[in-house]
């Protein structure tokens, strides 16, 4: 120890105090050397307040205090309020706004000088790619913004005319939308001389209006900063719209099961045209999702799936293979056909199930189990190491005389698998009548077949299930009128 020691405090108030502060001192002083924040010591705090670690003991029994008393004053946010502080700024943001060949995409990187996106920044203008060279952005020759931009081309410039675009129109407006952001408070002035920031320009080779490339890349880079520093998107955002958006490029959406309940109609009978002409008379809902049944895929094999996808390309496909041996294989062939679900049945062995639901959570659809004629679903369940994402009741259309459909089962599986994340569904002779009642005992899923199939109304029979409660008559995106 080197210094002045410190003097032992009067009061147990002032002792509380003044090792709070050095614990705190502490924390900090292991975050600033890179070390991953931990609880305060006692030999830690004592050598802040430039003291024995044995006098501090001896100053904790004076004063009846225990050290735990001090950790527990400081915050839980300390730590990561000294990490952020400490660490080097690292912000992203993206954004693409415009059409046409002047379509504009953003793609950059805001940080500190002193961090890894300056030596990023560095490497870039050091490092020179044919084709793709860096270049800093400037407002005009010999005024670059603050902080310092470094532009990076994402398509390659073959010729002086493509050189033109970038180093013109698409230079001089990241330039200004960086020097707008300063203006308008989006980047905090005084870090102006801190931070640098990597902009990565997308430019059309067909390009042609130079006035549209730079009012679309300069609303861009803007758009792009301003979420880098509101650390855009939320968490709530991202889940919100993960399974709602379309990419423009790619050009259908691929749904997932994220808000019940759900009317899956299922394809049963073997025609494959009979098929694709149910499905054009189907209402558009996003509560429709749709089943490929068992007789369809025998007479025409998996590839019907993509067949159908002719028809309603945007569809949710559950492929009601009906596994009972090699699990996985069944679930791979499913796959490659573009299937988003597939279905083994639950008389299976529990080995069968666990490699078929493990293979499909693995290629990232869905597993569902099919519980006709299984007498004891619960234990069916509980002997399997991979858990189904969805469980169907089944009674089978050859039990449609019965008068009950077991719907007694769904409050006992929620009961029983209460840290299970699945959907449980209801198949076998639905009317209207019996799936208002399994939605109000807690089914995700009604499986309807011949009461649509076999409708002289398709769209009519369809909605007889659609309009059964408000959720159901909910279109999950219906007010949607403008997206990013």
């Amino acid at each position: 120890m080197s210094g002045i020691d410190t003097k032992k405090p009067e009061t147990r108030e002032e002792f509380i105090k003044l090792v709070t502060e050095a614990a705190k001192k502490e924390v900090e002083h292991r975050l600033s050397q890179g070390q991953k924040p931990t609880k305060p010591t006692v030999a830690g705090t004592a050598k802040e307040l430039n003291i024995h670690r044995d006098t501090l003991y001896t100053w904790l029994k004076e004063f009846n205090v225990d050290f735990k008393e001090i950790v527990n004053r400081i915050p839980m946010s300390f730590a990561d309020e000294c990490v952020e502080e400490s660490w080097p700024t690292y912000l992203i943001g993206e954004a693409l706004l415009g059409e046409g060949n002047e379509l504009a995409h953003i793609d950059l990187l805001i940080g500190d000088k002193n961090g890894p996106v300056g030596q990023a920044f560095a490497n870039g203008l050091a490092n020179l790619s044919a084709g793709h060279t860096p270049l800093l952005s400037v407002i005009r020759p010999n005024l670059p913004p603050k902080p310092h931009t470094l532009l990076v081309p994402k398509v390659t410039i073959k010729n002086m005319e493509d050189a033109g675009k970038i180093f013109g129109p698409a230079q001089a407006a990241v330039a200004k939308a960086v020097a707008d952001a300063v203006e308008e408070g989006i980047i905090p002035r005084e870090k102006v001389d801190d931070w640098v920031i990597i902009c990565s320009v997308f430019v059309h080779p067909q390009a042609s209006d130079y006035r549209k490339i730079y009012q679309y890349n300069y609303g861009a880079t803007k758009l792009a900063l301003r979420r880098a520093l509101n650390k855009y998107p939320s968490l709530e955002k991202m889940l919100y719209e993960k399974d709602r958006a379309k990419h423009p490029i790619m050009g259908f959406r691929v749904p997932r099961l994220w808000r019940p309940p759900y009317l899956q109609i299922s394809l049963d009978p073997p025609e494959l045209e009979k098929a694709k002409k149910v499905l054009s008379e189907m209402p558009g809902s996003d509560r429709i999702i749709i089943e490929v049944g068992t007789p369809l895929i025998k007479r025409y094999g998996t590839r019907v799936i993509n067949e159908l996808r002719q028809v309603a390309k945007d569809a949710f496909m559950i492929a009601d293979l009906k596994t009972l041996d090699v699990g996985k294989v069944e679930v791979d062939i499913a796959y490659e056909d573009t299937a988003d679900a597939v279905v083994a049945a639950g008389l299976a062995p529990p080995e069968t199930l666990d490699a078929f639901v493990h293979e499909a959570k693995r290629l990232g659809i869905y597993g569902v189990v099919d519980m006709l004629n299984v007498e004891d679903p619960i234990g069916k369940l509980k002997r399997l190491k991979e858990f189904p994402d969805m469980v169907i009741i089944h009674r089978g259309i050859d039990q449609e005389t019965g008068k009950t459909l077991g719907l007694d089962l769904i409050p006992k599986l929620r009961q029983t698998f209460p840290d299970k994340r699945f959907l449980i569904a209801v198949a076998g002779g639905i009317v209207p009548e019996t799936a208002k009642e399994a939605l109000e005992k807690g089914a995700d899923v009604i499986i309807v077949g011949r009461y649509v199939t076999q409708a002289k109304d398709v769209e009519r029979a369809v909605r007889d299930f659609l309009e059964l409660t408000p959720t159901m008559r909910e279109d999950i995106d219906l007010f949607r009128v403008h997206t990013e």
